[in-house]
């Protein structure tokens, strides 16, 4: 189920949210996924804020479908990338073995621990066989609120693990890591990649 609280939250945090990107280098996390991809592949950017991710991947020679419930950063994404981002939500994903590659780094976080494994067998019907799967999270356990009012899920790195496989995927790469979010608290998290299994 979508959250209402923070969507809100990022509709009112686009000018921030913006500012925080743009500080950051290009994600080696995103170049790494670029790297197993073929040119001419088709990726959903799911969750995408602004879009920079996407602007990345396009500019790499990717064709993108970026997505992201909160309608100001499908507004900022477009009005600065003209890149076709539209709003929609986690459960709107149906499509079947219709993308190359799926980039969902630190938006599946957002989703309730119930609506996590539905919401990755539906992933893993909309990839190709042999797609790409980058998943970012962080890590801990339970759910909690940010300062933000922000919805968060968290899980362990052998959680997420077990998730991705009764979902069908095979996992090839694992990082660890921790930042700083928008909320300005510095947090663990782990970067899982991995393949549709055949």
């Amino acid at each position: 189920m979508t959250d209402l609280k923070t969507i809100a939250a990022y509709d009112a945090q686009v000018d921030s949210y913006l500012g925080m990107i743009d500080q950051q280098p290009i994600d080696p996390q995103l170049l790494d996924f670029i790297d197993r991809l073929k040119a001419g592949g088709f990726v959903l950017d799911l969750g995408c804020g602004p879009a920079k991710a996407s602007a990345v991947m396009r500019d790499h020679g990717l064709r993108v479908d970026p997505i992201d419930a909160s309608l100001e950063m499908v507004k900022l994404a477009n009005d600065r990338f003209s890149i076709g981002a539209r709003q929609a939500v986690f459960e709107d994903i149906k499509t079947k073995a219709t993308y190359d590659g799926i980039w969902a780094n630190f938006s599946l976080l957002h989703a309730a621990a119930k609506d996590l494994p539905n919401i990755l067998k539906a992933l893993h019907q909309a990839l190709k066989p042999q797609g790409v799967f980058h998943l970012g999270m962080k890590t801990g356990s339970g759910s909690a609120r940010d300062k933000l009012d922000r919805y968060y899920t968290y899980y362990s790195q052998e959680q997420l693990t077990n998730h991705l496989a009764d979902a069908g995927f095979v996992v090839e790469n694992a990082k660890l890591g921790e930042a700083k979010g928008l909320a300005g608290d510095m947090e663990p998290w782990v970067v899982l990649t991995s393949r549709h299994q055949n």
